[in-house]
């Protein structure tokens, strides 16, 4: 098969594969395009047999990773610490709308960074509903800002996002380097998004509360925060071994697990479902897929628009680049497809590409994964979004996160250096 034919090939079963994971037709998991796709680059020859298994090793560890903290964050909702967190959020907020944007902030931050994007659409997301419901306030600006923070909040350390897994190991850097060098783009993005949704949402913030039901006092889940810390102690603490910090993630899952099923509050069967194991298929068969996408043509091409080294216009150049192939593919191919060009330049550019594709997405929806489960959330509380006002926002915080954001790591790098 020629080089052309290979790529238009890889490319419209890219396309196809995306097509099915946004639209998922009956509900059927993402894995079901993804996979047989996999299977057909490969026997079409677009990505010999070895290649496609080096590329699924490659990915392996990081899939384990994801399907342990996903576990993790389930056993942690079980435990209640979302809903504690929500109640907690509504008593010290109270009945303003502006007070309680800025807990919903704190709250979305901080589960994004240390659980994953996921966990923030998926689990916290139903749990801002309520809040709002319960202080009497709009609801539209604090769930806008889960679906907007579990993109932006997601940036700081390799655990908050599967793009920061995919980048960890290209980087070069540790689990505790890599986290010094994001925190200051990571504050930035958060400030900045905080900023223009005071603005943008300043109607619904002003607009009176209306019946307020009393806060609710969930018992604050001591046992599982404890568990929480140690397990983010481990990332550390691994990281400086040399051993891969999916260890202390699965520890983690390990310890809530065999209490969950000691006192009855989850089954085998959860824990399985809650790994997401379809969708760890559907990362393993989209990574073969991009690879033929990639070795075929669109890895020169993109070779051809990064500039080289560090300095912050080119540091933008690649934020730009990353941006904008993840909101046309998404960020999870886009990680995959700009990795390897990356790679080459040091840690500034896989981080730069970082900014694009967990920022970038917060323009359009199918951008991220995340955005679209947090729009079927949307749709199940009879709440959905519209897509003029999601597009106006975006216009409003993506520049201004990825130039803030980018600038900052700019600094973190010659101060810290890479």
């Amino acid at each position: 098969m020629s080089t052309v034919i290979a790529e238009t090939v890889s490319a419209l079963l890219l396309l196809a594969v995306l097509a099915f994971a946004v639209v998922r037709p009956r509900g059927l998991p993402e894995a079901v395009a993804a996979v047989p796709a996999a299977g057909l680059v490969v026997g079409l020859g677009a990505v010999s047999p070895t290649e496609a298994w080096q590329q699924t090793r490659d990915l392996l560890p990081v899939v384990g990773f994801l399907a342990a903290v996903l576990v993790l964050a389930q056993l942690c909702d079980d435990d209640g610490l979302f809903t504690a967190a929500g109640d907690a959020v509504a008593r010290v907020c109270g009945a303003s709308a502006q007070r309680l944007l800025g807990g919903v902030f704190v709250v979305a931050a901080v589960i994004t960074a240390v659980l994953s994007l996921d966990a923030t659409v998926v689990l916290l997301t139903p749990v801002v509903f309520a809040t709002a419901s319960r202080v009497g306030v709009r609801a539209r600006p604090h769930v806008y800002a889960t679906a907007h923070l579990a993109n932006s909040a997601s940036l700081l350390l390799p655990v908050s996002n599967l793009t920061n897994l995919l980048a960890l190991a290209a980087s070069g850097l540790s689990f505790t380097r890599f986290a010094a060098l994001m925190a200051l783009p990571w504050a930035a993005a958060i400030a900045v998004e905080y900023a223009v949704f005071r603005a943008f949402f300043r109607t619904d913030l002003a607009a009176g509360p209306r019946e307020v039901r009393a806060a609710g006092h969930t018992e604050l889940p001591v046992f599982t925060l404890v568990v929480l810390a140690l397990t983010l102690g481990g990332f550390v603490v691994t990281s400086f071994a040399g051993i891969s910090p999916a260890w202390a993630a699965l520890a983690g899952a390990l310890v809530l697990a065999a209490r969950g099923l000691t006192q009855r509050r989850t089954t085998v069967g959860k824990l399985v479902d809650s790994a997401g194991l379809p969708f760890c298929l559907f990362v393993l068969g989209l990574g073969i897929v991009v690879k033929a996408v990639v070795d075929n043509g669109l890895g020169s091409a993109i070779g051809h628009l990064f500039p080289g080294g560090d300095s912050l216009p080119a540091l933008l150049a690649v934020v730009a680049v990353a941006a904008v192939l993840s909101n046309l593919i998404n960020n999870l191919p886009a990680v995959l497809a700009l990795l390897p060009v990356a790679s080459a330049g040091g840690p500034g550019p896989v981080l730069a590409v970082l900014i694009g594709v967990n920022l970038g997405p917060n323009l359009t929806y199918v951008g991220s994964l995340a955005t679209l489960l947090w729009r079927r959330i949307l749709h199940e509380h009879d709440d959905a979004p519209r897509l003029g006002h999601f597009t106006r926002l975006g216009l409003l915080t993506v520049p201004a996160t990825l130039v803030a954001s980018t600038a900052a790591l700019w600094a973190a790098l010659h101060t810290i250096g890479g």
